[in-house]
Parts: structure tokens; sequence; C-alpha cells
């Protein structure tokens, strides 16, 4: 697996139907890949509300999204166009099972980065929670020596 540090830029909305809620989030991370997949490693940060969790973003065949959490929330989100798929959520508070049917996948990472924006929506206990979508775009960070990054 090749892996390369990366500079990343997301940009999260949520809204539950009557209010949205925006946060926008630049950070070091890694970026793996294989032939098959792409995969973002972050560490996120009190602004997002996920202090000491890792969300990794795989895309694989540029049309499946899983989002993994570890740390103090975890979570396995699937991200699919035309399937629905149920994941587990564990937050401090409790955990719960989550339905999510994807509204939007794009994606055109390459090994030098790259963009990716998904949609989907949220049901909790088979009721609304809410629709949401990240747009993350990665860039290489470039050695200051002129070496090779990966």
């Amino acid at each position: 697996m090749k892996k390369k540090n990366v500079l990343i830029s997301l940009v999260s909305i949520e809204s539950d139907g009557e209010n949205k809620n925006r946060i926008e989030l630049m950070t070091e991370g890694t970026l793996r890949y294989e032939d098959d997949f792409y995969e973002i490693s972050y560490e996120e940060s009190e602004m997002t509300g996920l202090e000491g969790t890792t969300t990794t973003v795989r895309v694989e065949n540029g049309s499946t999204v899983m989002l993994d959490r570890t740390g103090t929330t975890t979570s396995d989100l699937v991200i699919e166009l035309g399937k629905k798929h149920y994941c587990h959520y564990n937050t401090p508070y409790g955990s719960f099972t989550v339905g999510v049917q994807a509204k939007k996948v794009e994606s055109d990472m390459n090994v030098n980065g790259g963009s990716l924006a998904a949609g989907y929506t949220l049901e909790i206990n088979a009721e609304y929670a809410g629709d949401f979508e990240i747009n993350i775009g990665v860039k290489p960070i470039k050695n200051t020596e002129g070496s090779s990054n990966g």
C-alpha cells in the first residue's frame, strides 16, 4: 500500500429539514492507496465536536464511500448509491443503528489527491435524522527539500 502526507480541506453540511449546520476544516492527514481504493485519514478536532477521534474515509471504485471513526466516537458508515446500509454508531452518550441512503457519490481521487463529494440521508430507529453532505479536497504536502513525498 502506498502512502503520502496530504492537506485535507473538508466541508460538512448537516440539515434536519429546518436548520443547516456547516463545518469547514483544514487539516493534515494521510492518503493511502492501491489500485481499487483511496483512503484518507485525519484526526478530528474540538471544532467538529469529535476531539479524540480518528476519521478514515475510504473510496472504493469511485462509487462506494466507507466512513470509519475510531476513538471517543466510533462508527462504520457505508455510503453506496442504489443501496441502503444499516450501520453502527457509538458515542459517549450511547450506541444506535443508523440507516444510510446515498444521494450522491462523486470522486476523482487519484495518487496526487483529488476530491470527493458524498450526500446521504440518515435514519435513526427508522425515523428521519437528517441530510448530510461532505466535500473533501486532498492535496499532497510539498517537501521543501524537493524529494518526493511517498
